[in-house]
């Protein structure tokens, strides 16, 4: 689809609210861990070495990212459903992507992770009312005021993204 490696499958795009789209995003939620758990599947410690691109993460580092910023989507989503539009914490993506547990721990943990986060994330979103998804917070660092709709799209988005680096690479390097 798009010949940038940064974004196999394009950048994401907001669209307008629709059950059949709200339905696909919150399957891509709820499959996201056994997508990821896939695209690694018998990948040895040194192709989980191999940066997606030069200059880009290693697929260690993506399926520790993936948990990192899914853990904070959660939270996000959990403050605009409790609170009226709440100011969210940033956090610095790359510095997390540095950090020991990242080097040292086994993707296995964050695979696991996933999958008990993204089980907790489908059961609070499945059966949100309409309205719901107009429910909002603001993220300070990019003067913003977000929707749940919008965050919605944009991790369903944000998961395949991150599936498709690593495929796309075993794709290129046949493995």
């Amino acid at each position: 689809m798009a010949s940038d490696l940064r974004y196999p499958i394009g950048k994401y795009e907001e669209q307008p609210f629709s059950q059949e789209l709200k339905e696909s995003w919150i399957r891509d939620i709820r499959f996201l861990p056994q997508a990821i758990e896939n695209a690694v599947l018998n990948l040895d410690h040194a192709q989980l070495q191999t940066p997606y691109r030069e200059g880009g993460w290693t697929i260690q580092q993506l399926v520790h990212h993936v948990a990192d910023s899914h853990i904070n989507a959660f939270c996000r989503f959990k403050l605009a459903l409790t609170e009226n539009n709440p100011v969210i914490k940033p956090y610095e993506q790359q510095l997390w992507a540095e950090m020991d547990d990242v080097k040292h721990l086994p993707i296995n943990i964050s695979v696991t992770l996933l999958y008990a986060l993204h089980t907790r994330w489908y059961e609070m979103i499945r059966n949100l009312p309409d309205a719901a998804w107009k429910r909002s917070f603001i993220h300070p660092e990019h003067h913003l005021t977000f929707t749940l709709w919008h965050s919605l799209g944009n991790y369903s988005w944000h998961g395949r993204h991150h599936v498709a680096h690593i495929t796309a690479l075993r794709n290129r390097n046949n493995w």
